[in-house]
């Protein structure tokens, strides 16, 4: 069977990233990897679909039997990415998508140099400062400190094999689609094709 490709989706907080996958998500053949974390569980939360919610022991388990892909500490928790499940849809031949900042994306490249990585980025800082303004939960200096680190992280974005600008959300998902397309086209996946041509 032909195994999955693993893509890293980056963008700063704002940029839509989470709508477009939540579409992706909707084909077949694709697989959201969930972040693990020893943080309590909120209210709404569900256990394997917001996180995986661990306890430190387990985590540092992990961490010790090569069991994260990457993983930051935060205020006094782990998150992370598990190896476990990333692998397996990988080797059922589906394609993994991780949803994780720039700087476990950097991790992940010098773990998974094979994997894909995209960036998305919004149509300019003004409009994400408006999108972040439009949601009203968060005060002024938090918005000021988003953009500010979404400089920062919109910087990075060279490292990428691929920015999709989202301006208009349905062109955006649409790009992310072909790349995933494409990428599931190219030779070193598909020799097998170039075997059953010449009848081998």
């Amino acid at each position: 069977m032909k195994r999955g490709t693993l893509f890293v989706v980056s963008g700063p907080s704002g940029c839509g990233k989470g709508t477009i996958l939540a579409e992706i998500r909707k084909d077949p053949g694709v697989f959201i990897s969930v972040s693990a974390t020893t943080r309590g569980m909120r209210p709404g939360e569900t256990d394997g679909v917001s996180y995986h919610f661990l306890t430190r022991e387990k985590f540092e388990s992990l961490i010790r039997n090569d069991g994260v892909l990457e993983y930051a500490e935060y205020c006094g928790n782990y998150y992370g990415t598990p190896r476990q499940p990333v692998e397996e849809h990988l080797a059922a031949g589906e394609n993994v998508i991780l949803e994780i900042e720039v700087v476990g994306a950097m991790k992940i490249r010098e773990k998974c140099p094979e994997a894909v990585f995209l960036f998305i980025a919004p149509p300019s800082l003004s409009e994400l400062e408006r999108r972040l303004r439009k949601r009203g939960t968060e005060a002024e200096e938090v918005i000021q400190n988003r953009v500010a680190q979404a400089t920062r992280e919109i910087l990075c974005a060279k490292d990428y094999d691929y920015v999709v600008r989202n301006g208009e959300l349905a062109d955006a998902i649409a790009d992310v689609k072909a790349i995933l397309r494409a990428e599931s086209m190219k030779i070193a996946k598909n020799q097998m094709i170039i075997d059953e041509v010449l009848g081998k």
